[in-house]
């Protein structure tokens, strides 16, 4: 595992405004309990440090991974630990739906990573990184798994791009 991405790491575009948006609603909501209770005159060492606590939860539950790629690599960094796999070695790949949809990537090393495939979506460079290494891994014959799933958001992926070049070009 890598301790620092290289100069050419690929990193999430959009990462530092939903750190900055975590940080605000971790704030607002600290504040706000800060208030309520000095307001209602039941404001306690115990109970400041008890919002302190919750308002240092509400940061730690939004606070995005950080997300890079480089050749051969996708890395997701969150607070405790850092996963990563090798795009080029990957064996599955699953897609789960649900409230929070999620991206499972297996490599032949034991890397194991989730995270939101909308990130890929929002940031076609890390998504070229990706899918350079799915072609290695499909050349290689590794990813017995999950092809079509990377499929599927490629053509996502591209269909966004495709409506935002023709918005920007005003053709559409």
């Amino acid at each position: 595992m890598r301790d620092s991405e290289p100069p050419t790491a690929t990193g999430d575009r959009h990462r530092r405004s939903e750190a900055r948006l975590a940080a605000g609603c971790a704030a607002g909501f600290g504040a706000l309990t800060f208030l309520i209770d000095w307001d209602a005159g039941t404001l306690t060492p115990a109970r400041a440090l008890l919002w302190l606590a919750l308002a240092t939860a509400v940061l730690v539950v939004l606070l995005p991974q950080r997300v890079t790629a480089g050749p051969g690599w996708l890395a997701a960094r969150g607070l405790l630990r850092r996963r990563e796999v090798r795009t080029d070695a990957l064996t599955a790949v699953r897609q789960y739906a649900g409230v929070s949809a999620q991206l499972v990537l297996c490599d032949a090393h034991g890397g194991r990573l989730e995270l939101d495939p909308r990130v890929l979506v929002d940031n076609p460079l890390l998504w070229h990184e990706l899918d350079t290494g799915v072609r290695r891994s499909l050349e290689r014959g590794t990813l017995r798994q999950g092809a079509d799933v990377l499929a599927r958001l490629g053509h996502e992926i591209d269909d966004t791009i495709t409506r935002a070049v023709l918005k920007a070009s005003e053709l559409s």
